[in-house]
């Protein structure tokens, strides 16, 4: 029974990945549609400008969280194929040093030396090149870089996120949409961080204050931003 159990654990780290991207697409696409469209609404501009530049910039942020997702973990997954290849490298060419340095692996985690060496020994039998990924690179499937998953991940959370406040300038009133924009961007991010912090398994009320804090400054600073430039036109 108990061994039933333990083949059906699930770690919260397998999701890592793209809950990362998810959660910072959908973070992002909240603050910045609101805080632009709060900005633009507090220079006294009409709806329809306000609607354009909110939809400018769902369009925008998306493609440039995809990109940018794109490009820093392709960067990370090229570091990790670098890392793969010199390994492999130094297997072939000094297998003996690659084993002390295995057994010096395990004898610092806690094992006696013997049982180190036997250990390195049996796991570089059966496979040296996960062995060395695994325990001296720190390498794992669970969190290998993932460039395509994250740019789309980012890319639809994104998109999510700041249709939520977009949705906002179509059915408020105008006269009360600056402070309708920033109560429902604040409630969503809240929302985020609960939701976020439940799929990964963390403390809810830490996150949610994390998530509505930066939320809050960004709005007022817009808002501020959008008061004085409107007032200055």
């Amino acid at each position: 029974m108990a061994r039933a159990h333990l083949a059906a654990e699930r770690h919260r780290v397998t999701r890592i990945g793209w809950l990362r991207a998810a959660v910072l697409g959908a973070n992002d696409g909240i603050v910045s549609t609101a805080s632009l469209i709060v900005g633009v609404a507090s220079a006294s501009a009409a709806r329809g400008d306000i609607l354009i530049a909110g939809a400018a910039g769902l369009v925008a942020g998306a493609m440039s969280m995809a990109a940018g997702e794109y490009v820093s973990v392709s960067s990370q997954a090229d570091t990790e194929q670098a890392d793969l290849a010199r390994e492999r490298a130094e297997l072939a060419a000094t297998p003996e040093a690659e084993l002390r340095e295995l057994t010096n692996i395990y004898v610092e985690r806690g094992l006696s030396g013997e049982l180190a060496a036997r250990v390195a020994e049996e796991l570089t039998a059966g496979d040296a090149l996960a062995a060395h990924v695994r325990d001296e690179l720190g390498l794992s499937v669970a969190t290998a870089a993932r460039p395509i998953q994250a740019a789309l991940a980012s890319a639809a959370t994104f998109t999510a996120g700041a249709a939520l406040p977009l949705i906002l300038v179509v059915i408020v009133p105008l006269g009360r949409l600056v402070a309708a924009e920033a109560m429902a961007a604040l409630l969503f991010l809240a929302l985020l961080g609960a939701l976020g912090a439940v799929a990964g398994s963390a403390p809810v009320g830490r996150a949610v204050i994390r998530v509505t804090f930066w939320g809050a400054i960004a709005l007022l600073a817009t808002a501020f931003i959008g008061r004085l430039v409107g007032a200055v036109v």
